[in-house]
């Protein structure tokens, strides 16, 4: 058992986030739903073959892995980040995002595998997180390696290309990925053509990972930034999705500064003028947080 003490990190918040699959609690032993904490405190996370039991009394967490391990999930949580410096980086003036961010202050970008993060926004396409969470499971327990962790629990690795090469696009059909389906056969084919080079794409800076990733089929913008920014941990894209769009409608636009600016790039103006600080996406979490799990609460 390894223990730490982390400032901004709060387990309940990273995994309700909507930027992992795979962190849920533990007593559910599969797709969390709308839970985000348990009795015991207890989650398992699974990234790639890597399996993760963590909980958290105040700002103490508990990692329970091997000690061969905590380097990668050092890693993956992304503790050599400084959040507080993020956070005091907000303008004052900016009461909106300010509040987002001392709300959702234990959330940070977790560094995950790219071509999980791939197949896992494709899918997310018109779904729920727990739907998504679900997809995801059912995806690694057909087609991913079959492990037993440390403590004896079993689970099943999220299979990478080659594991996936071979999968005829009505199995896919089968997993009720419904028209997100024949996307991942296609993203899947292009992966093992070597069509799809991941070395490559972890070569690239955020604009040259967008436009690299956006030229496959089934990958538009929205989803190639959520790539960027929780598989390459580019912490500069800036995910928009309807939501966004209303809360940037919402809550910065200015009719007299941007009655000049065509609809079609109104969010992506807004995005520059107030979240073009070089963390826009950690900001954009704090943001996805506060209306997920405060406002619409609240209100």
């Amino acid at each position: 058992m390894i223990r730490k003490q982390i400032d901004y990190f709060n387990v309940a918040q990273i995994a309700g986030s909507g930027q992992c699959f795979r962190m849920v609690p533990e007593e559910s032993g599969g797709p969390a739903g709308p839970r985000t904490e348990t009795e015991s405190g207890w989650y398992r996370v699974i990234s790639g073959e890597h399996f993760l039991r963590i909980r958290q009394e105040n700002d103490i967490i508990e990692f329970d892995c091997p000690e061969a391990e905590s380097g990668f999930w050092q890693r993956y949580f992304d503790l050599d980040t400084d959040y507080g410096a993020v956070i005091q980086g907000i303008p004052e003036k900016d009461r909106y995002l300010t509040e987002a961010a001392r709300a959702g202050q234990g959330i940070r970008i977790l560094r995950q595998d790219a071509w999980e993060m791939i197949l896992s926004f494709i899918i997310s396409q018109q779904k729920t997180i727990p739907m998504i969470q679900a997809a995801v499971e059912a995806l690694s327990e057909a087609y991913g390696t079959r492990r037993t962790a440390a403590d004896g629990q079993v689970y099943h690795s999220f299979p990478r290309p080659e594991q996936l090469s071979g999968v005829s696009l009505e199995d896919f059909k089968n997993l009720k990925l419904g028209y997100r389906a024949k996307y991942i056969h296609a993203i899947c084919q292009d992966a093992a053509s070597g069509a799809l080079d991941l070395d490559h794409l972890a070569a690239l800076d955020y604009s040259g990972a967008m436009e690299y990733l956006t030229g496959f089929y089934g990958i538009g913008t929205k989803v190639a930034n959520c790539i960027c920014l929780f598989g390459l941990h580019h912490i500069e894209a800036f995910p928009v999705d309807t939501w966004i769009q209303k809360i940037l409608m919402r809550e910065y636009y200015d009719g007299r500064k941007y009655r000049k600016i065509p609809r079609s790039r109104l969010c992506e103006t807004m995005v520059r003028d107030h979240f073009d600080t070089g963390c826009g996406g950690i900001l954009q979490q704090y943001i996805f947080n506060y209306e997920r799990n405060v406002r619409s609460r609240r209100d």
